[in-house]
Formats: structure tokens, C-alpha cells, sequence
């Protein structure tokens, strides 16, 4: 038997073309290229002999077939299988005319000539455009909504395969497809691809049991590639069937939000514990939804979110795509045959995998310290001892200019000995950040040498673990950390902020506290000063966001650095090193998020948002669980440690890097 295919080099013709060759046949496959031809061939090396290029493209009349070739094919052809069509919603709408309508005219122009048993078309679901309701397979003009490029061209397609009389015909229309329910594989990430990269991004902030709200939206018939060419191959070559048209769909398919949840599943994602239906604002008049969208402030908040979560406007029209497609006519033809379509849940982990290390567009970028940083300039504070000095070494090796803002000369020249020995360059400054003045001439002389800062990491702080029942008398103790974590670190923020903005951009990290998203206990002066440094911060990025200035908080647990020292049943106590910490530092730098946090952290914040009450237990129970140390309640010093008994241990472990 022989077999002429187009978009055999695609996707979905390369499953078909290695269920066509398994028969024995002989498949003529058409290319555009040499190199086309060569790429072909070598995906099937054991079938040079059946597997046959013939050189052609579908934008020329009769494909472009020269007159030998059809002479020689003419007659021989049983099956004329045609996938060669454009099967992306963002593409121009005059190259789908052209690849879609008139390829599909070309393609049964050569079918005709070439004289062929039957003309297999593989249209869409796309062909429905935008029914309500159910579209079953014997429908066609019933379509409605076929405003989009992408939905016109496929419909009239389909009507061109329909109005031929020359050659006997079948038309399959496939759902989604997407990648292979075995090993995951697939070309491209379209469709429900566009979701997966938000729920990544759910799963690295907030814990995976942590429920959350969603969507529901209109059910997404999505199809692995293997069903839609094992059912394709079986149907085509069954008798009786010409003039007929087959869903390869999914009899039973999930809403977007059932589909979110099933792949949140496979990715360890949060799930959409409560999914709104969107449907339910269709009351609105089009004009109102079409005004509001338009609104320059809308439209840019709306480009702001779909960039950043990787989703393209079009893939978000169809979250409430309002067609169901009978499939009677395919299970009628797959009976007995051992073919159906897998549940999605049975597969979605094949999928995310094959995804997550394949396609994943970070995958893509240049995610190094050294792609990032490599001849910018750097300022450090506080880059002398704990998480400010594990980020030093970290940034030594990356070819950025690293400025070192600490208080003590000896301890800079120190760190600054270690990076250039590390073959990084560093300059340093010794400064008291408490000091708004020296911060003043400090700054002066920094931009005299280095007027082009591209990075400030505002990370010199200063920490009092003390209950304000024993802070009665100490209203020092909120002036001194104040004074250094907010006045000093918007000192010299302000003071870098106009060379950032004339040359074009910058980047500013602020050191914060888990404690800031949880309310630790103990800890009121430090999270006071904290909180008053992202409210800042906050602001700050609402006035520079279109001037390139981003800035980046960092929620950063309990670190093991010369800060808690003075604390001593924190050494018995769940910490992040100061390399760990420094790594944090490393992902703000890399990736720029707004914040930078654990997803305990992000939890803690969610309870005291959503239930305040709890949170305020919670944190309660800690404070009265562990003590102040003897100098902070002026208790007699005692040279016996202090040890944490198992329940503090559990508790502890339980609320890992929360202060207490």
C-alpha cells in the first residue's frame, strides 16, 4: 500500500508516517528542503527503502510536484493523508490563509491529479469556532463565532475538502493535542502549556498543601499525540467510511480548572481548592467588558501579568471555550480495535516532566550569576560578616565590579583580599550606615569612582530579640534599629537612585524578615524597622515601574550568622547558613521577583491575612514557649546553656527559620 503525506516533518506526521511504515507500505513524504529531506530520513533510518521525500511546498499549485513525479506516483497512491497546516492562534492571519486554505487547495489539486484512493484531511475542533454547546461530528456550517484568524482558516479548509467531488474523502478533527501519554514528548508548548509555567511559579512560593482559588472556565478537550494517530490510522484504513467526519476527542474532557488541578497535581503544584466560573460575568454587556479592557490602565496591568506569567492573550479567550464535541462515529470505528483515549490524569505527569526539563523557557535563558552580572557594578552593605560576606564570595567569580560597604576598615580589606584572590575586583568603603551624614560623603565618593551602579544590596541590619514587656525602658533600642535598618538603608537608597534612573535602570535588593510576614513575637523593634523598609519599597516600585528601577524584597528566615549569636538556644535551633542565605540572594539577583521568600513564609502571611486570629495563636504559643534569654529579662548571669526541650525542638522544626 502507499502513502503520500504533507507536514510529515511535523509533529503529529511523524507518529503518523511511523504508523504508516510499520504496515509495510511505502510513504512519500513531501519536503521543502534538502535539509528538510535529510532531517526526515534520519529520524527513521531503518525505513530509507519506504520512506520516500518528495520535494514540494503547499503554498505552490499541485504542491509544487514536478511533472516526473506526478507521472510516476499517478495511480499509486491508496491513501493521500494532508497535516501540513499552521497550528499556532498567534500567527498572522494572511500566512494561516496561506498555509491553511489555500495548502489545503494545493494538497487536493495533487491528490486529484495524482489520482488517489482517498483524500484523509486533518482538520479541528477549530472548525466549531466558538458553538454553544454540542458540535457533533455531522456538523459543519452550524459554526459559530469564527471571528479569530486561526478558526476562519480552519473552517474554510474543511469547506474546501467538503465541496470536492473528485476524490472520496474523510476528515478527522483532533482536539488539543498535546505530547506523547507515554514518554511526554512533544515539539512545542502551546495550549495547556501556557498554565504550567504559573503553577511552577505557585509551587516555588507557596507549599504544595497550601489550597488556593482558580478558575473553571469551559471544558478544554485536550488529546495525547499517540491517540490522535493511533485512531487516525486505524480509522483510515477502514472500509465503508469515505464521506464521513471523526472527532479525535475526548468523550469525557475536564473543565480549564479541573485541568489546572491535574496538572498542579503532576508539577507538586497547590491546587485550586475553590474555582470560580468566570461564565458568571457574562451578564455584563459586551460593550462594558470591551470599554474596560480598553482602558490604558487595565490594558497595561494586563500585559504586565500576562508577561510575566508567560500567557499569551489568545490562549486566555479560550479558558471558556463553550463547545462539547460528540465522538459516536470514532468510537463507532475504534471498536474492537483496543484504542480509546487515556484519562488526562493517567498521563499529566509524563507531560509536566517531559515540559519541565525539554521546554521550559528558563531552560533557554542564561540563568548564571556570571551571565547576569558580568561587568556591572555591585553594592553590598553589611559585606563584611554572615549573609553580606557568604554573597561576596558568591559574586566574586561572576566578572562584576563588587562595592563593599561596611564599618570596619581591617574586616573590608580582608573580604576585599579574598575576592580578588578569587580573581573577582572589589573596592571597598568603611562606613557607619547609622550615621546619615557619613552616608552622605560615603556616597559621594562612591559615585566619583563608580558612576554607573547597576545592583544595590541593602543588607547591613541590625536585630534586638527582646519581648516589649522587658523593653519598657529601652525605647533606644527602636531609635538605634530603626536608625540603621530603615533611615540609613533609605539613606542610601535615595542617595543611588538618581544615577540609577540617568543611566537607564537598576536593580535594588532590600534584606528583610520572615518575622515581617509572620509578626514574630520578640521581635517588634526589628520587624517594625523591617516592615517600614518594605512599605518603602513598596512604594518605591509603584513610582519607578516604568523607569526600569525594579526592586526586590527578601523575606529571609532565621540564618545562622553573628546577628543571633548573642541567642544561644538558636544553635540548637533549624537555621540557613549564610551560604544558603546567600543563595536566596543569588535568585533575586537572577530572576528579579518582587519578593524572595519561603513558602512558610507565604503561608504565615496568608494565615494572619486570612485568619488573623490563628496566626496571633500560633505566634503566642511560640512566645511562650521559649523564653527571653537572661540579659534580655536582666535575669542573673548564669554560665549554664540554655536548652531547648523537645517540644521547642518540634515546634521549631514545625516553623523552621521563624524567629521565636
Amino acid at each position: 500500500m502507499n502513502y503520500f503525506v504533507t507536514g510529515g516533518t511535523g509533529f503529529i506526521g511523524r507518529h503518523l508516517i511511523a504508523k504508516l511504515l510499520a504496515r509495510g507500505g511505502n510513504v512519500y513524504a513531501l519536503v521543502r528542503s534538502e535539509s528538510a529531506e535529510h532531517r526526515l530520513l534520519a529520524q527513521f533510518p531503518e525505513h530509507t527503502k519506504q520512506l520516500i521525500p518528495v520535494h514540494g511546498d503547499i503554498i505552490l499549485p499541485q504542491l509544487g510536484l514536478t511533472e516526473r513525479d506526478q507521472q510516476n506516483l499517478c495511480g499509486k497512491i491508496d491513501h493521500f493523508f494532508h497535516l501540513a497546516a499552521i497550528y499556532d492562534l498567534n500567527a498572522d492571519e494572511e500566512v494561516q490563509q496561506l498555509a491553511n486554505v489555500h495548502g489545503t487547495r494545493h494538497a487536493l489539486q495533487c491528490a486529484e491529479a495524482l489520482e488517489a484512493g482517498c483524500f484523509h484531511h486533518i482538520s479541528s475542533i477549530a472548525v466549531a469556532g466558538m458553538y454553544q454547546g454540542w458540535f457533533r461530528e455531522d456538523m459543519f456550517d452550524q459554526a459559530e463565532h469564527l471571528t479569530h484568524p486561526y478558526l476562519k482558516s480552519k473552517h474554510e479548509s474543511e469547506q474546501l475538502v467538503r465541496e470536492n467531488t473528485k476524490v472520496p474523502w474523510r476528515i478527522y478533527r483532533p482536539g488539543m493535542v498535546i505530547g506523547h501519554s507515554k514518554t511526554g514528548q512533544t515539539d512545542k508548548a502551546d495550549g495547556p502549556y501556557y498554565f504550567f509555567k504559573t503553577l511552577q511559579k505557585l509551587r516555588r512560593t507557596i507549599p504544595p498543601w497550601v489550597p488556593t482559588i482558580g478558575i473553571e472556565g469551559g471544558y478544554l478537550n485536550i488529546v495525547p499525540v499517540d491517540f490522535v494517530t493511533d485512531a487516525l490510522d486505524h480509522i483510515a484504513h477502514q472500509p465503508d467510511l469515505n464521506q464521513q467526519c471523526f472527532h479525535l476527542t475526548d468523550p469525557n474532557p475536564f473543565t480549564a480548572g479541573e485541568m489546572l488541578n491535574i496538572f498542579a497535581d503532576a508539577g507538586h503544584a497547590p491546587r485550586m481548592a475553590m474555582r470560580l466560573d468566570t461564565r458568571l460575568f457574562s451578564f455584563l454587556p459586551k460593550q462594558v467588558k470591551s470599554g474596560v479592557m480598553r482602558m490604558p490602565p487595565v490594558k497595561r496591568l494586563l500585559g504586565a501579568i500576562i508577561r510575566d506569567l508567560g500567557i499569551p492573550q489568545s490562549a486566555l479567550e479560550f479558558v471558556n471555550y463553550p463547545t462539547r464535541f460528540d465522538c459516536e462515529n470514532t468510537l463507532k470505528a475504534l471498536k474492537s480495535s483496543g484504542i480509546s483515549c487515556p484519562r488526562l490524569n493517567t498521563y499529566a505527569p509524563a507531560i509536566w516532566d517531559y515540559w519541565e526539563r525539554n521546554l521550559d523557557p528558563e531552560l533557554a535563558l542564561d540563568k548564571t550569576l556570571a551571565g547576569i552580572l558580568r561587568g556591572k557594578t555591585v553594592v553590598i552593605t553589611g559585606a563584611t560578616s554572615g549573609i553580606g560576606e557568604a554573597t561576596t564570595r558568591l559574586l566574586a567569580g561572576s566578572g562584576a565590579q563588587l562595592v563593599l560597604i561596611a564599618r570596619t576598615l581591617e574586616e573590608l580589606q580582608r573580604v576585599q583580599a579574598e575576592v580578588e584572590n578569587a580573581g573577582g575586583k572589589a573596592s571597598i568603603f568603611s562606613c557607619d550606615l547609622s550615621d546619615l551624614d557619613a552616608i552622605d560623603l560615603m556616597v559621594e565618593r562612591l559615585l566619583e569612582l563608580h558612576p554607573h551602579i547597576d545592583l544595590l544590596l541593602n543588607n547591613a541590619g541590625r536585630s534586638i530579640r527582646r519581648s516589649i514587656e522587658h523593653s519598657f525602658d529601652r525605647f533606644h533600642d527602636y531609635q538605634r534599629t530603626m536608625q540603621l535598618n530603615y533611615f540609613g538603608c533609605v539613606k542610601l537608597t535615595m542617595g543611588l537612585l538618581p544615577g540609577m534612573l540617568a543611566n537607564g535602570g537598576g536593580h535594588i535588593i532590600n534584606m528583610s524578615s520572615i518575622g515581617v510576614l509572620t509578626n514574630a513575637p520578640r521581635f517588634s523593634a526589628y520587624v517594625a524597622s523591617k516592615s517600614a523598609m518594605e512599605a518603602f519599597t513598596r512604594c518605591a516600585a509603584a513610582e519607578f515601574s516604568d523607569r526600569n528601577i525594579q526592586f526586590t524584597t527578601i523575606n529571609m528566615p532565621l540564618v545562622a550568622t553573628p546577628m543571633i549569636a548573642p541567642t544561644e538556644i538558636y544553635q540548637q535551633m533549624p537555621t540557613l547558613t549564610p551560604e544558603e542565605a546567600a543563595e536566596m540572594v543569588a535568585k533575586a539577583i537572577i530572576d528579579k521577583p518582587k519578593r524572595v521568600a519561603t513558602r512558610l513564609g507565604i503561608f504565615g502571611a496568608l494565615i494572619h491575612a486570612i485568619f488573623p486570629k490563628l496566626g496571633e495563636i500560633i505566634m503566642n504559643t511560640g512566645f511562650r514557649m521559649f523564653p527571653d534569654s537572661p540579659k534580655a529579662a536582666k535575669e542573673v548571669a548564669s554560665d549554664k546553656k540554655e536548652k531547648p526541650s523537645q517540644e521547642m525542638i518540634a515546634f521549631a522544626a514545625l516553623l523552621r527559620g521563624i524567629h521565636m
